[in-house]
């Protein structure tokens, strides 16, 4: 590594594939590969849970942690599946336990997440700091989502110099609110709990913490970075948004294009590229045969993979699920959440076995194959920060139904008249979060459909687009740079 490089230390709860429970593991996986193949020196710090452990061989020991108040911790070194360096933060009290990341084998949320991650923060500061047990010493920390949060409250509050803090946010709905009371435990001084500080109607808020404190923030699009400072999608948090909006970063995420490339995906019946698109028929008959839906070659077959809850439309889709199938087309869903919208699913699924299918869970063959084999793909979310489907699905030319929002209307182009003409049309944009909005949008796709030359125009474009991460970790590349020129004068020796 060049010793001019740019250090990092990336923060997170979650990685894949070692854990991951959604996007962020993704992206903790996806973002630093690319910065290291940029030329930074990035180091991935997250919890030793017990799957990360069995999969993070061989490791070796870097140093023991007395954190104040909080239990010991041993932080190894090893090697993500990359070539990224993972630092390991084993404290067997606060990770080894059964089940996930932050809840229990029934899904219920540890009650002591609060401090788990308070470790997390706390841990990330310390190695940021200036008493960090470690020669290499970070000019950038970058914070993702609220279970690293603290970590710029901890450093504000600890002696300087320490590096620059960055705090991205991939989710505003997901905050990290705990009781007030656990201040003195978090080891935080009384002066944080204020409204300029951690403080969130009555409560702690680990996410208001990192936007309040660090020294630049980011999210995952800039269509949700300007979504976020308003009152509709800001969940409470739009006013200090909006009052940080000349640091505030909107960066689109990237997907990982070595493992969704239809044209050698393992996972799908059939391998094709944009000059062979007709080999997708077979995928389409594969997914057919597979969720038991009629074997129909030329009428549109609508693919849906999401978690089933209100923010992903959910509800929108059941309502227009009969006027969708009358078109006539058909509908694959795969996805899992909410009891109520897996009940009204499988109740449709089962009125129509021939026309919609359920698959109730998560199955990345299935996943892949509904990529490969649907011939759009539906997301028709109230909010999303950035949104990946959109994106593979894109990849795999089968073009995307999205409504304007977040990361969908920053990575799809609306076919329209002029779009049509221009080549730059990928996929089919609606406004209002309604059905018939929806319904619109999926009657025009199936028109479109009906002329294989437009659809094959729509899907060849798609394909062309660039989703990698490379564009992504150059703009995050940048941000650091300037972090580091406006606020770290003191750490930019050699470290």
């Amino acid at each position: 590594m060049n010793s001019d490089a740019l250090r990092i230390l990336f923060a997170t709860p979650e990685c894949a594939p070692w854990v991951k429970t959604g996007g962020l593991g993704d992206i903790s996986a996806g973002l630093p590969a690319a910065l290291l193949g940029a030329g930074l020196d990035v180091r991935v710090l997250l919890p030793a849970y017990p799957q990360v452990l069995e999969h993070a061989t061989p490791r070796q020991p870097l140093a023991d942690i007395a954190a104040e108040r909080f239990p010991a911790v041993r932080l190894w070194e090893a090697a993500l599946p990359s070539g990224v360096t993972a630092l390991l933060l084993d404290c067997a009290q606060m990770f080894d336990r059964p089940g996930g990341p932050y809840t229990d084998a029934d899904g219920n949320a540890w009650d002591d997440n609060a401090l788990r991650f308070g470790l997390l923060s706390r841990a990330a500061a310390l190695l940021a700091g200036a008493h960090t047990p470690l020669s290499w010493r970070p000019q950038v920390l970058h914070c993702n989502d609220w279970q690293t949060g603290l970590a710029p409250a901890y450093l504000h509050y600890g002696p300087r110099p320490a590096a620059a803090t960055l705090m991205s946010v991939h989710n505003l709905a997901f905050q990290g609110i705990f009781p007030a009371e656990l201040l003195g435990a978090l080891g935080l001084p009384p002066q944080s709990y204020a409204v300029e500080g951690l403080e969130f109607w009555g409560k702690l808020s680990f996410l208001k913490a990192g936007l309040y404190y660090a020294d630049a923030l980011a999210t995952v699009s800039p269509t949700y970075a300007q979504e976020i400072q308003h009152e509709a999608l800001g969940s409470g948090l739009h006013g200090l948004l909006a009052a940080r909006r000349p640091v505030l970063h909107g960066i689109l995420n990237g997907i990982d294009t070595e493992l969704w490339d239809p044209a050698s995906d393992p996972l799908l019946r059939r391998r094709y590229t944009a000059q062979t698109l007709e080999a997708k028929s077979d995928n389409k008959a594969a997914l057919q045969a597979r969720l038991g839906l009629a074997a129909v070659s030329r009428e549109p077959l609508f693919g849906v993979i999401a978690r089933l809850t209100e923010q992903k439309g959910c509800d929108l889709l059941i309502e227009a699920a009969k006027a969708i199938v009358s078109l006539p087309a058909q509908l694959a869903v795969l996805g899992m959440g909410e009891p109520a919208y897996e009940r009204a699913l499988t109740a449709l699924a089962a009125s129509r076995p021939d026309r919609i299918a359920v698959a109730i869970g998560f199955d990345e063959a299935l996943a892949h194959l509904i990529e490969g084999g649907a011939d759009a793909l539906l997301m028709p979310s109230r909010f999303e920060p950035c949104g990946l489907n959109q994106m593979y699905s894109q990849r795999y030319g089968t073009p995307p139904i999205v409504r304007a929002t977040g990361g969908l209307a920053d990575s799809v182009v609306d076919a329209t008249p002029q779009t049509l003409v221009d080549g730059t049309a990928t996929g089919f944009v609606f406004r209002s979060p309604n059905a018939a909005a929806l319904l619109e949008a999926i009657e025009r796709a199936a028109q479109a459909y009906r002329d294989l030359a437009t659809w094959r125009a729509i899907q060849r474009n798609g394909m062309a687009r660039e989703f990698s991460w490379r564009a992504s970790a150059n703009a995050y590349a940048a941000l650091y740079k300037k972090l580091v020129q406006a606020t770290m004068p003191a750490l930019q020796q050699k470290g």
